[in-house]
Protein backbone atom coordinates (compact mmCIF):
# COMPACT_ATOMS: atom_id res chain seq x y z
CA UNK A 1 0.00 0.00 0.00
CA UNK A 2 2.88 1.95 1.14
CA UNK A 3 4.59 2.05 -2.71
CA UNK A 4 1.39 2.26 -4.44
CA UNK A 5 0.81 5.55 -2.50
CA UNK A 6 3.94 6.96 -3.07
CA UNK A 7 3.80 6.12 -6.81
CA UNK A 8 0.49 7.74 -7.03
CA UNK A 9 1.95 10.91 -4.99
CA UNK A 10 5.23 10.60 -7.46
CA UNK A 11 3.04 10.49 -10.97
CA UNK A 12 0.43 13.26 -9.42
CA UNK A 13 3.78 15.77 -8.88
CA UNK A 14 5.00 14.87 -12.84
CA UNK A 15 1.73 16.00 -14.29
CA UNK A 16 1.32 18.90 -11.73
CA UNK A 17 5.36 19.97 -13.12
CA UNK A 18 4.64 18.76 -16.94
CA UNK A 19 1.45 21.57 -17.23
CA UNK A 20 3.23 24.04 -14.84
CA UNK A 21 6.17 24.31 -17.33
CA UNK A 22 3.43 24.11 -20.96
CA UNK A 23 2.19 27.04 -18.92
CA UNK A 24 5.23 28.91 -19.01
CA UNK A 25 6.01 27.85 -22.24
CA UNK A 26 2.44 29.49 -22.83
CA UNK A 27 3.46 32.73 -21.03
CA UNK A 28 7.16 33.01 -22.72
CA UNK A 29 5.64 32.50 -26.37
CA UNK A 30 2.50 35.32 -25.49
CA UNK A 31 5.07 37.96 -24.39
CA UNK A 32 6.41 37.79 -28.08
CA UNK A 33 6.68 41.53 -28.91
CA UNK A 34 5.89 41.91 -33.09
CA UNK A 35 8.44 44.52 -34.35
CA UNK A 36 6.37 46.18 -37.83
CA UNK A 37 9.01 47.10 -40.47
CA UNK A 38 9.59 50.79 -40.43
CA UNK A 39 8.52 52.92 -43.50
CA UNK A 40 10.55 54.53 -46.12
CA UNK A 41 10.84 57.63 -46.74
CA UNK A 42 8.76 58.60 -49.96
CA UNK A 43 10.92 59.29 -53.16
CA UNK A 44 9.96 63.08 -53.85
CA UNK A 45 11.82 65.48 -56.26
CA UNK A 46 11.23 68.48 -58.31
CA UNK A 47 12.68 69.83 -61.39
CA UNK A 48 13.12 73.04 -60.03
CA UNK A 49 16.02 71.67 -57.66
CA UNK A 50 18.16 70.82 -60.79
CA UNK A 51 18.48 74.18 -62.24
CA UNK A 52 19.52 77.47 -61.05
CA UNK A 53 17.71 80.55 -61.64
CA UNK A 54 19.27 80.71 -64.97
CA UNK A 55 18.30 77.29 -65.84
CA UNK A 56 21.49 75.70 -65.85
CA UNK A 57 21.56 72.21 -64.78
CA UNK A 58 23.08 71.75 -61.42
CA UNK A 59 24.61 68.01 -61.66
CA UNK A 60 25.54 68.12 -58.34
CA UNK A 61 22.43 68.87 -57.03
CA UNK A 62 20.83 65.58 -59.48
CA UNK A 63 23.26 63.36 -57.96
CA UNK A 64 22.01 64.14 -54.37
CA UNK A 65 18.58 63.17 -55.45
CA UNK A 66 20.41 60.12 -57.27
CA UNK A 67 22.56 58.78 -54.41
CA UNK A 68 18.79 59.65 -51.84
CA UNK A 69 17.17 57.10 -54.42
CA UNK A 70 20.01 54.31 -54.60
CA UNK A 71 20.00 54.73 -50.15
CA UNK A 72 16.30 53.55 -50.54
CA UNK A 73 17.34 50.82 -52.22
CA UNK A 74 20.05 49.79 -50.62
CA UNK A 75 22.24 49.69 -53.47
CA UNK A 76 25.81 49.41 -52.45
CA UNK A 77 27.62 52.66 -52.19
CA UNK A 78 31.50 52.19 -52.86
CA UNK A 79 33.64 54.28 -52.56
CA UNK A 80 34.19 56.69 -55.36
CA UNK A 81 30.81 55.75 -57.03
CA UNK A 82 29.30 59.19 -57.02
CA UNK A 83 32.32 60.51 -58.77
CA UNK A 84 31.47 57.72 -61.68
CA UNK A 85 28.27 58.53 -61.99
CA UNK A 86 27.32 60.21 -65.53
CA UNK A 87 24.45 62.13 -65.86
CA UNK A 88 22.35 64.19 -68.80
CA UNK A 89 19.71 65.86 -69.12
CA UNK A 90 19.39 65.97 -72.95
CA UNK A 91 19.30 70.15 -72.81
CA UNK A 92 16.01 70.28 -72.65
CA UNK A 93 15.72 71.32 -69.11
CA UNK A 94 13.68 68.70 -67.42
CA UNK A 95 15.84 66.42 -65.91
CA UNK A 96 12.98 64.89 -63.51
CA UNK A 97 10.68 63.72 -66.28
CA UNK A 98 13.82 63.20 -69.03
CA UNK A 99 16.92 62.44 -68.11
CA UNK A 100 19.68 59.66 -67.80
CA UNK A 101 22.21 58.47 -65.24
CA UNK A 102 24.56 55.65 -65.23
CA UNK A 103 28.14 54.21 -63.88
CA UNK A 104 29.66 52.49 -67.02
CA UNK A 105 31.83 49.40 -65.05
CA UNK A 106 33.25 48.58 -68.39
CA UNK A 107 33.11 48.59 -72.11
CA UNK A 108 35.69 46.47 -73.88
CA UNK A 109 35.96 47.16 -77.71
CA UNK A 110 38.27 44.52 -78.17
CA UNK A 111 36.69 41.73 -77.35
CA UNK A 112 33.41 43.54 -77.49
CA UNK A 113 31.75 43.16 -73.97
CA UNK A 114 30.26 46.04 -72.09
CA UNK A 115 28.03 46.12 -68.76
CA UNK A 116 26.69 49.77 -66.99
CA UNK A 117 23.98 50.06 -64.64
CA UNK A 118 21.63 52.48 -65.61
CA UNK A 119 19.60 54.90 -62.79
CA UNK A 120 16.66 56.47 -63.41
CA UNK A 121 14.17 58.55 -60.49
CA UNK A 122 10.73 57.89 -60.02
CA UNK A 123 8.76 58.55 -63.44
CA UNK A 124 12.31 59.50 -65.39
CA UNK A 125 11.90 58.80 -68.84
CA UNK A 126 15.23 57.54 -70.53
CA UNK A 127 15.12 58.83 -74.17
CA UNK A 128 14.12 56.89 -77.31
CA UNK A 129 16.84 56.00 -79.47
CA UNK A 130 18.72 53.85 -81.67
CA UNK A 131 22.06 52.03 -81.98
CA UNK A 132 24.16 51.52 -85.07
CA UNK A 133 27.74 50.63 -86.27
CA UNK A 134 30.21 53.05 -85.94
CA UNK A 135 34.02 53.23 -85.48
CA UNK A 136 34.71 50.09 -86.47
CA UNK A 137 32.50 48.43 -83.53
CA UNK A 138 29.12 46.48 -84.43
CA UNK A 139 25.19 47.12 -83.89
CA UNK A 140 24.80 47.44 -79.91
CA UNK A 141 22.88 44.42 -78.85
CA UNK A 142 21.55 44.35 -75.18
CA UNK A 143 19.68 43.79 -72.22
CA UNK A 144 18.19 44.75 -69.24
CA UNK A 145 18.07 43.25 -65.18
CA UNK A 146 16.05 45.41 -63.58
CA UNK A 147 17.81 45.32 -59.97
CA UNK A 148 15.53 47.41 -57.89
CA UNK A 149 12.25 49.14 -58.26
CA UNK A 150 10.31 49.03 -61.43
CA UNK A 151 10.64 50.12 -65.53
CA UNK A 152 8.55 50.13 -68.16
CA UNK A 153 10.74 49.20 -71.23
CA UNK A 154 9.64 49.89 -74.78
CA UNK A 155 10.16 48.69 -77.82
CA UNK A 156 9.17 47.01 -80.74
CA UNK A 157 6.22 45.04 -81.33
CA UNK A 158 1.96 45.53 -80.92
CA UNK A 159 1.12 48.70 -79.82
CA UNK A 160 -0.13 48.00 -75.67
CA UNK A 161 0.28 51.39 -74.73
CA UNK A 162 -3.48 51.85 -73.68
CA UNK A 163 -2.75 49.23 -71.00
CA UNK A 164 -0.31 51.32 -69.35
CA UNK A 165 -2.00 55.05 -68.51
CA UNK A 166 0.64 55.77 -66.12
CA UNK A 167 3.16 56.21 -68.76
CA UNK A 168 3.15 59.53 -70.45
CA UNK A 169 5.50 60.90 -72.64
CA UNK A 170 7.14 64.25 -71.52
CA UNK A 171 6.11 67.04 -73.90
CA UNK A 172 9.24 68.37 -74.35
CA UNK A 173 10.43 64.98 -76.07
CA UNK A 174 9.78 65.13 -79.35
CA UNK A 175 6.57 67.03 -78.73
CA UNK A 176 5.47 63.94 -76.84
CA UNK A 177 5.92 61.56 -79.42
CA UNK A 178 7.56 58.26 -79.92
CA UNK A 179 7.80 55.49 -82.42
CA UNK A 180 7.69 52.78 -80.67
CA UNK A 181 4.94 51.42 -77.85
CA UNK A 182 4.96 48.32 -77.06
CA UNK A 183 5.71 48.04 -73.04
CA UNK A 184 7.51 45.73 -70.73
CA UNK A 185 6.53 46.01 -67.32
CA UNK A 186 9.64 44.75 -65.28
CA UNK A 187 9.99 44.28 -61.93
CA UNK A 188 12.82 43.32 -59.72
CA UNK A 189 14.58 40.06 -60.84
CA UNK A 190 13.32 40.30 -64.50
CA UNK A 191 15.19 40.92 -67.79
CA UNK A 192 14.31 41.99 -71.18
CA UNK A 193 16.10 42.32 -74.24
CA UNK A 194 16.47 44.19 -77.42
CA UNK A 195 14.12 43.14 -79.95
CA UNK A 196 15.91 43.95 -83.10
CA UNK A 197 19.05 45.54 -83.85
CA UNK A 198 18.92 49.06 -84.34
CA UNK A 199 15.78 49.51 -83.63
CA UNK A 200 13.83 52.20 -81.62
CA UNK A 201 13.26 51.61 -77.37
CA UNK A 202 13.26 53.42 -74.62
CA UNK A 203 12.41 53.18 -70.73
CA UNK A 204 10.73 54.76 -67.88
CA UNK A 205 11.21 54.36 -64.57
CA UNK A 206 7.97 53.60 -62.04
CA UNK A 207 6.96 55.75 -59.00
CA UNK A 208 9.93 54.34 -56.67
CA UNK A 209 12.51 55.09 -59.55
CA UNK A 210 14.75 51.90 -60.97
CA UNK A 211 18.03 51.02 -61.25
CA UNK A 212 19.09 48.16 -64.36
CA UNK A 213 22.01 46.43 -64.98
CA UNK A 214 22.70 46.70 -68.61
CA UNK A 215 24.75 43.89 -70.48
CA UNK A 216 25.03 44.32 -74.26
CA UNK A 217 28.36 43.22 -76.78
CA UNK A 218 29.84 46.99 -77.01
CA UNK A 219 29.02 50.80 -76.60
CA UNK A 220 29.87 53.38 -78.80
CA UNK A 221 28.40 57.17 -78.22
CA UNK A 222 29.14 57.77 -81.91
CA UNK A 223 26.80 54.75 -82.41
CA UNK A 224 23.87 56.20 -80.67
CA UNK A 225 20.67 58.25 -82.47
CA UNK A 226 17.72 59.84 -80.48
CA UNK A 227 14.64 59.61 -82.23
CA UNK A 228 14.15 63.39 -80.92
CA UNK A 229 16.29 65.49 -83.28
CA UNK A 230 16.68 68.23 -80.63
CA UNK A 231 18.37 65.40 -78.07
CA UNK A 232 20.91 64.82 -80.51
Amino acid sequence: MKTRSFLTVLMLALLFNNCANKNEKSKTIDTVEVVEPTNKKELKFSNAQFYDAEGQFLEEKAKDALMEMLEYHDYPIFEGLREKIWLTDYNQGNYAELGLASVMFVNNEEDQYMLMDIFLLPGQMLGEHMHFAAEGNPVKMEGWLVRHGKSYIVGVGENNRDQFPQVVVPQNHWDGKVTTNHIIEAHEGDFASLAEAESPHWQMAGPEGVVITEVGNVHTNAGVLRSDPKMN
